[in-house]
């Protein structure tokens, strides 16, 4: 029978000895980790990332995130790179060279070879006195005492400090670039990710239907409005402007008020100066709006006056929530 007990203690353990060697890494960073970020800073190359086996997956993913962030890297084998692919580099890129040993036979063919061109070369490697180590320009110490294995031999804490050794460099020259927001949106404009940055107010409001009523306008009329257009609202607009707003939840409450209803017009009803947001305005800082209002909708606006309507539901297609 499984201990799940057991289990417990052993995933604790395993974070625990990956959470302390993360915690030990800021320690480690020094001066000469700050000269390769500003050598990469003022290169006017690519950063070319190489490794092998484990270190090769944790390569293509330090990858993404430079490329994500404003520096321009790719990744190359190690394996690959002696049999061939070292034609990728290109005379002003920089090469980034990862490795928990630093001692691997690929790599001792693979350092020379990058070592005879011009590129500068940049070692993550938990092993300073290593091969690797003692040739690269520049070394991130990547150190860990232990593999959360048990057996100390599958990569599992080294990887993770290789990661982590390798967020810090993509965000220091992110700081360094002055990467903004909407800097992050153009590389990222697909996905709620995305929109969050891009989505404007009006983008949405556009697609829906407009839901508009005068003051004057017969009750029955209002409720039309608010069941055609199903935004389960309307706006009460004279010449362009919002005047008010009727909800689906003002039309319960009237019927609950009024056993007669002939007679009644927009004005009797509507909530005077609704909240409203500009179609310029952010999706996500509309949603904020909603959230701390407890709302489900807004009147949008533009310079022209009355634009629409933008729904919570709206956001949640989009993938805003």
């Amino acid at each position: 029978m499984i201990d799940k007990n057991a289990i417990i203690a052993c995933a604790r353990k395993a974070i625990d000895t990956e959470g302390d060697a993360i915690k030990n890494l800021s320690g480690l960073v020094d001066g000469e980790f700050a000269d390769a970020i500003e050598f990469i800073y003022n290169s006017k190359g690519r950063v070319i990332i190489t490794g092998i086996g484990k270190s090769a997956i944790i390569a293509t993913k330090i990858v993404a995130t430079l490329n994500s962030t404003g520096t321009p890297a790719i990744f190359m084998h190690a394996a690959d790179a002696i049999h061939g692919d070292l034609g990728t580099i290109l005379e002003d890129d920089v090469v980034i060279c990862i490795s928990k040993s630093g001692n691997t036979p690929e790599i001792k063919v693979l350092v020379p070879l990058i070592k005879n061109g011009p590129n500068k070369l940049i070692a993550i490697t938990s092993n300073r006195e290593s091969f690797l180590g003692q040739h690269s320009d520049y070394v991130m110490n990547a150190y860990v005492e232990k593999e959360a294995c048990p057996n100390n031999l599958a990569p599992t804490t080294s990887t993770t400090a290789q990661l982590v050794v390798g967020d810090a460099l993509a965000i220091c020259l992110l700081e360094l670039r002055g990467f903004s927001s909407s800097d992050f949106a153009k590389y990222h404009p697909g996905g709620a990710l995305g929109k969050k940055l891009y989505l404007r107010v009006g983008d949405v409001a556009a697609a829906n239907m407009k839901p508009e009523v005068s003051k004057a306008s017969d009750i029955r009329k209002v409720i039309v409005e608010i069941s055609e257009k199903m935004l389960g609202v309307t706006a009460v607009v004279e010449k362009n402007q919002i005047t008010g707003i009727i909800t689906d939840g003002d039309i319960r409450r009237m019927l609950n008020k009024y056993e007669n209803i002939n007679g009644l017009t927009a004005a009797d009803i509507m909530t005077a100066n609704p909240k409203s947001v500009h179609a310029e305005m952010m999706a996500v800082d509309a949603l904020e709006i909603m959230e701390n209002n407890g709302i489900s909708q807004l009147l949008v606006t533009d310079e022209a006056g009355y634009f629409g309507v933008i729904h919570l539901h709206d956001l949640i297609k989009e993938g805003i929530i």
